[in-house]
């Protein structure tokens, strides 16, 4: 284990001497930086730190309506959908708010190949076309074994779909192994850093690999070595000051901006919840309140416009909606989060409570009703939109074009193969609402071209 004090990465002094000399809330001040982030511009550090001592409920309320009209702005009424796949609960961590940590007593499984591919058949039939491969910390799965796992879910095809992307979220691995990754087409690399707060950081992860914190502030530098340009950050709200992580989580990707030339392709914003066999969500004294929550999410979007924000169904269904609206841009939907809970039913303990059991249909036809238009787009990832090149093209407002013909072909797809009538209704009407409010008159027909090809038997029509 290694030692944290200080690395080029980011400085814990500097954070705390930062939120120490934030300067009192001013009202001018305050309009001053909401004008430049509705300009898409971002923020500074201290801007960040200014805006996190926002409280009123009226000062909220304006801070939201910019984020709200950002994301706007960046994604219109796009939303990304996906599915976790949990292929282990075995782990050689200790982390103390886990439900799966090692020294847990609760009974573990690991999926056999055969059994990664009839969770995958589950989760096709449900309507997926997006993957979050989560194998954790197996000291039994080397990177051949991860590989492996990724190419069974891609393998499988069914009369009516297959799984188009697969990300991964795992263990820190060292640059051959996210070679190897590459090579059978992952999407995006996920790793939580969980908490910035080293003493935080030690105290909860007392044992195993994921002890050594520098290790795993280093994974994104050995994740771009390998060549996967997409990667995903995300820290785990109530282990430590919200604030603090915020902030740490800000310098550490200004630094991979200033080493790499490329930001992460999404920020993920679990907060912490019950799990099986621990009370750290009892005990913890930095708990994020729900307004505290949006009030991040509205921050996170404004900060760096055009990263992706993921939300779990960690969240409740009411909760998930208003995050939608300042700044979420994917979500999970009917997330299971156990080894082979899809197809086997809930079976072994799972990793952490799930808020919102409502279906994909379920979700997809409320979120329709909630004027979204929900996504499965795999386009840009394989035709090689990613990292560095997707970041310039949303800048200069070039991947809409892309991503809204994709998602309205995505949509159409779901509701020809898989949806219940009532949600077929909700989402044809809006769809054709989305459609002719196009400006571009091509666009406009070619949506009603894609459209028209999918219902009569065409499927992922390529861009």
């Amino acid at each position: 284990m290694t030692t944290f004090a200080h690395t080029e990465i980011f400085d814990p002094g500097r954070v705390d001497a930062l939120l120490r000399s934030a300067p009192a809330f001013d009202r001018g001040r305050f309009a001053e930086v909401l004008d430049k982030a509705g300009r898409l511009e971002g923020l500074t550090q201290e801007e960040i730190a200014f805006l996190l001592r926002v409280d009123t409920p009226e000062d909220r309320q304006a801070l939201a309506a910019v984020a709200i009209r950002v994301k706007e702005a960046i994604y219109g009424p796009r939303l990304v959908l996906f599915a976790p796949l949990y292929t282990s609960s075995h782990c050689t961590n200790e982390c103390l708010y886990c439900g799966f940590r090692s020294r847990s007593n609760t009974p573990r499984r690991r999926l056999s190949l055969d059994e990664v591919r009839r969770e995958t058949e589950a989760i096709i039939a449900m309507g997926h076309k997006r993957v979050l491969m989560v194998a954790g910390e197996d000291p039994l799965l080397t990177a051949r074994d991860l590989a492996d796992q990724m190419a069974a879910i891609y393998s499988v095809t069914t009369p009516k779909g297959n799984i188009r992307r697969v990300n991964v979220n795992c263990a820190p691995l060292d640059i051959d192994s996210f070679r190897l990754l590459k090579e059978v087409g992952i999407g995006t690399s996920q790793c939580f850093q969980e908490t910035y707060h080293p003493e935080t950081y030690q105290k909860m992860h007392p044992k195993g690999p994921k002890s050594d914190m520098g290790n795993r502030l280093h994974v994104f530098d050995r994740c771009i070595r390998a060549g996967i340009d997409d990667f995903g950050m995300g820290v785990l709200f109530g282990l430590y000051d919200h604030r603090f992580e915020v902030l740490a989580l800000m310098e550490h990707i200004a630094w991979l901006e200033r080493e790499f030339g490329i930001g992460p392709h999404t920020i993920s914003i679990p907060r912490l919840e019950p799990a099986e066999g621990t009370d750290v969500y009892e005990t913890t004294p930095w708990k994020v309140s729900d307004g505290d929550l949006i009030k991040v999410t509205a921050i996170l979007r404004l900060a760096v416009p055009y990263t992706g924000i993921i939300l779990s169904t960690r969240e409740s269904a009411a909760l998930r909606r208003e995050l939608l609206r300042v700044g979420v841009s994917q979500m999970s939907a009917a997330s299971i989060t156990n080894p082979g809970g899809y197809a086997e039913g809930e079976g072994t303990v799972p990793q952490f409570a799930v808020q919102d059991h409502r279906s994909l249909d379920e979700v997809i036809r409320e979120v329709c009703q909630d004027s979204y238009i929900p996504s499965f787009c795999t386009g840009c990832y394989r035709k090689g939109r990613t990292g560095g090149k997707f970041q310039e093209m949303a800048k200069h407002q070039h991947i809409d074009t892309f991503c809204s013909l994709n998602a309205v072909a995505t949509l159409q797809e779901y509701l020809e193969d898989y949806a219940s009538e009532e949600t077929r209704a909700v989402a044809e009407r809006r769809l054709g609402e989305f459609i002719e409010r196009q400006a571009d008159p091509e666009m406009r027909r070619r949506m009603q071209d894609w459209r028209a090809r999918i219902k009569k038997g065409e499927r992922d029509i390529p861009y």
